[in-house]
């Protein structure tokens, strides 16, 4: 499903014109983008959970070359599923 497909199934359901729903669904992930770079947890009840982490630098090894490599520090979004939403799918 692409997003246009999710607009048009969400504006259906909830009975709104699709620019409102986009609009909605914008705010939505500024909030909660925002949130994440503040270092905060978001957490949706029956959906999951996104929080940011930081992996520390490492040094890695290229294969090819030989060489070793210092990877720098960088922050990764993870995202673990409610109980209820894997209950769900692993139901289906």
């Amino acid at each position: 499903m692409n997003s246009k497909e999710f607009f048009e199934e969400l504006s259906c359901r909830l009975g709104r014109e699709e620019k409102d729903v986009e609009q909605l669904l914008s705010s939505f992930t500024e909030i909660m983008t925002e949130k994440l770079l503040e270092g905060k947890v978001v957490a949706l009840d029956g959906f999951g959970v996104f929080e940011v982490k930081k992996e520390k630098e490492r040094i890695a090894f290229n294969p090819v070359s030989g060489q070793r490599l210092l990877v720098p520090p960088r922050l990764v979004l993870g995202f673990r599923p409610d109980a209820k939403l894997q209950r769900s799918l692993a139901n289906e």
